[in-house]
């Protein structure tokens, strides 16, 4: 059973920088498409930034482009999701998933495991 664990939620002002963790277990990082989403209460669970098993594809969504990097240690078995220039729009849960696919996607009906989440807070 796959397990994911995601870190480094909080409060941050806008223009501020959070850098969120999700720490897998076994050899998941290296194994599986790794993928940031994040939901508010009330919406769909929207796709964020993906990196595959290489580390060498990415895929962000349009409006985190340029603000947020997503990267993995795979030493670590742990994925990184860089949040920079944080806007109040960016407020949400932020969950990490695990794809058994073979490319990287946006589509969350794709992902096969979950983690709890983390809540991102970004104040005017």
């Amino acid at each position: 059973q796959v397990q994911l664990v995601e870190s480094g939620g909080g409060l941050v002002q806008a223009g501020g920088s959070l850098r969120l963790t999700c720490a897998a277990s076994r050899r998941t990082v290296s194994t599986y498409v790794m993928g940031w989403f994040r939901q508010v209460r009330g919406k769909e669970r929207e796709f964020v930034a993906a990196i595959s098993q290489s580390g060498i594809s990415t895929a962000y969504v349009d409006f985190v482009k340029g603000r947020f990097t997503i990267s993995k240690d795979n030493a670590k078995n742990t994925v990184y999701l860089q949040m920079n220039s944080l806007k109040p729009e960016d407020t949400a849960v932020y969950f990490c998933a695990a794809n058994g696919k073979l490319y990287v996607s946006s589509r969350a009906d794709e992902y096969d495991y979950w983690g709890q989440g983390t809540q991102v807070t970004v104040s005017s």
